[in-house]
């Protein structure tokens, strides 16, 4: 999300710092002298301090996702936020973007989801999200204005993470396989369109923006015929197999506890649901008109891929940036 930010501030005239824990910024970006590139971890209190320096306000965006250990997660997710949110406070910036996720969200509730339906994370990342916007309802006492901004899962250049999988097999002509039947309908978003709602977030006035904001598509079908873009745009014929979820997901547990399955189970287990948030909130006071619909975002994010193959193939790892190790589904694919 970081680049594809820092792309659209400078479109809209903005400087940049980028304060980041990873040392890949090898973006083209790197050499525009709008853009600033500091390394640091947002555990360090008084790198992160020095940082933000001079800074009109903070999109804070960064978090230890699902595939990293417990204790990591709760002090970058948590810790770290305090940190950002107490350098800010030091620095009399008035105004932090917080990004959040919907992963907060409990996944037995209705849809769609409302922001002030009933939060119960499913794993550590969920409650460090809970728990980190906690903390920025603390410093909103305190005087800060802190917008909270709860994207579904985006997608979009540089970002790959789980959808590498369906790109991989999509360009080697592979079927892909579904949890259930795939007829529940799963939002998702472009991160274009979340880049617009950070950019609201960050002009309008104080008073409307200091709230909490589901972001996603407005315009999604089921799962199946989603994903089914993807496929029908690689050109080889291929389709979505359903498999029955309740095996399905029993054995994706058990290869999650024995560190083989790619996916975490927030992932499986919302992928047999419908899962949408309402936006009719940020619509109304944000103003926010997302663009892409989830075949369009998924299409957009695949051809970036094919264009940017060889590079991709290059790195791995627990990011979103990186497409995520197939694990045991590698050996799956060669059946599809």
């Amino acid at each position: 999300m970081g680049i594809n930010l820092i792309r659209y501030l400078l479109e809209k005239g903005h400087t940049c710092i980028s304060y980041d824990y990873s040392d890949t910024f090898d973006y083209p970006e790197k050499d525009d002298r709008r853009v600033k590139i500091l390394l640091g971890d947002i555990r360090n209190f008084d790198r992160l301090l020095n940082a933000m320096s001079g800074a009109d306000m903070v999109v804070h965006a960064a978090a230890a996702l699902p595939l990293h250990n417990r204790e990591d997660i709760f002090s970058i997710d948590v810790d770290g936020t305090r940190n950002l949110l107490s350098a800010a406070y030091k620095h009399n910036i008035e105004r932090v973007i917080h990004i959040s996720t919907t992963a907060v969200y409990d996944i037995t509730n209705h849809n769609p989801i409302l922001e002030n339906d009933r939060l119960n994370g499913l794993n550590s990342y969920g409650e460090a999200k809970i728990a980190a916007e906690d903390v920025c309802l603390e410093f909103r006492d305190k005087g800060l204005c802190v917008p909270i901004i709860r994207p579904k899962t985006f997608i979009g250049p540089e970002r790959l993470g789980v959808f590498g999988l369906l790109y991989d097999w999509a360009k080697d002509g592979k079927n892909f396989p579904l949890l259930g039947n795939g007829k529940n309908r799963y939002q998702l978003l472009d991160v274009y369109d979340l880049c617009v709602a950070i950019h609201l977030c960050a002009t309008l006035e104080k008073e409307s923006v200091n709230d909490i904001f589901n972001i996603g598509a407005e315009k999604f079908s089921t799962m199946r015929d989603d994903y089914q873009s993807v496929l029908d745009v690689a050109g080889f014929g291929k389709k979505m197999i359903g498999f029955p979820a309740t095996p399905m997901l029993f054995i994706l547990r058990f290869l999650e506890f024995i560190n083989l399955s790619p996916i975490y189970n927030w992932v499986y287990e919302t992928a047999v649901r419908d899962s949408f948030v309402s936006i009719d909130k940020a619509k109304k006071i944000l103003g926010f008109e997302p663009i892409y619909s989830n075949r369009e975002a998924l299409v957009r994010n695949f051809n970036w891929y094919l264009d940017k193959l060889d590079a991709i193939n290059k790195r791995s790892g627990v990011s979103h940036r990186t497409p995520w190790k197939q694990g045991i589904l590698g050996l799956a694919k060669k059946f599809f």
